[in-house]
């Protein structure tokens, strides 16, 4: 997530605070901050948003719309209305980045699909009288012709299979996938949808888990439970390999598997969420990103939050 310190903390506050409640339990009453605490910090974030919106709706507009969708999103979840000036104007904006294609990105964007799944999100969060419809079904389906399958003459033995890259050819990676599945929710998907389930077979292959669910030549080699970034390693990953040819697990791609998990289904008795929550339980941090130190910190806070509040 590309987004200066300031505006990423401004969207963690704005998206994760307060969250209360998970998918293998019951509501979870006292947990998170003081009402008044969190209603003071989420004033000051919606606050500190305005200052920085530009005139045209958009926030940083110079690394793509993804800014802007999610600082919309984060004001729509903490009980913002699409009428209001504010949020309106951004809708108006990322509105405008609609294609032909379906997808909703800056042209000639290299990471098409991970603009397209984070405006899906704030579209859907927004369409609370169906106005987005139409534009919601077109990019689900962008989505859907992106992700590596059979329509990309990818089977799923290939390490591939089911993945989602930025955008165009480019590789797929876990974090890209987490968008992916829950941008797809989002747009209406059940766990059992079969492109999530595909991003499920993707998503099993980036954990550090030898298992009949991931055979890759990395699986094995680390096991410990964890994630790392994707299967599909090239030069530019000899930095996270260990000294035995494994892929290191870090907290972020940790949290990221574990949510994806979730939405796809698998529940608290499965080998595979067991061994990530254990993982957890091991290099719990709220400090540093497990594995990557101050490198992705922000993007690890909000992953953690929201994998958490769905367990």
């Amino acid at each position: 997530m590309r987004v200066f310190p300031m505006v990423a903390l401004t969207l963690a506050a704005l998206i994760s605070l307060g969250g209360t409640s998970g998918s293998f339990g019951a509501e979870t009453p006292g947990f998170g901050p003081e009402p008044a605490q969190y209603q003071a910090t989420v004033d000051r974030a919606v606050r500190f948003l305005a200052s920085n919106q530009a005139s045209d709706g958009s926030l940083s507009s110079h690394v793509g719309i993804g800014p802007t969708a999610l600082a919309t999103l984060g004001l729509l979840r903490t009980g913002g209305s699409p009428t209001d000036p504010q949020i309106a104007k951004s809708l108006k904006y990322l509105e405008e980045y609609t294609q032909e294609s379906g997808g909703i990105y800056t042209p000639g964007s290299r990471i098409s699909v991970y603009e397209t799944c984070i405006a899906l999100v704030c579209f859907a969060e927004a369409n609370r009288d169906g106005r987005y419809n139409e534009m919601l079904k077109h990019a689900d389906k962008f989505l859907r012709d992106g992700q590596w399958g059979e329509n990309r003459d990818k089977e799923k033995s290939d390490v591939y299979y089911g993945g989602a890259g930025y955008g165009g050819m480019s590789r797929p990676d876990l974090s890209n996938t987490a968008f992916l599945i829950e941008a797809l929710k989002a747009s209406g998907a059940k766990a059992d949808d079969e492109a999530i389930q595909k991003a499920l077979v993707f998503v099993s292959r980036c954990q550090n888990l030898e298992s009949e669910h991931n055979t890759t030549p990395f699986a094995g080699k680390v096991n410990d439970g964890g994630f790392y970034y994707t299967p599909v390693v090239g030069r530019q990953d000899e930095e996270r390999q260990t000294a035995a040819g494994g892929l290191r697990s870090y907290g972020s791609m940790t949290y990221s598997g574990l949510k994806s998990m979730v939405y796809a289904g698998l529940t608290s008795d499965d080998p595979r969420v067991k061994a990530t929550v254990q993982w957890i339980r091991d290099h719990y941090d709220v400090k540093n990103n497990p594995g990557m130190g101050d490198a992705g910190l922000y993007y690890y806070y909000h992953t953690g939050d929201t994998a958490l509040c769905r367990v």
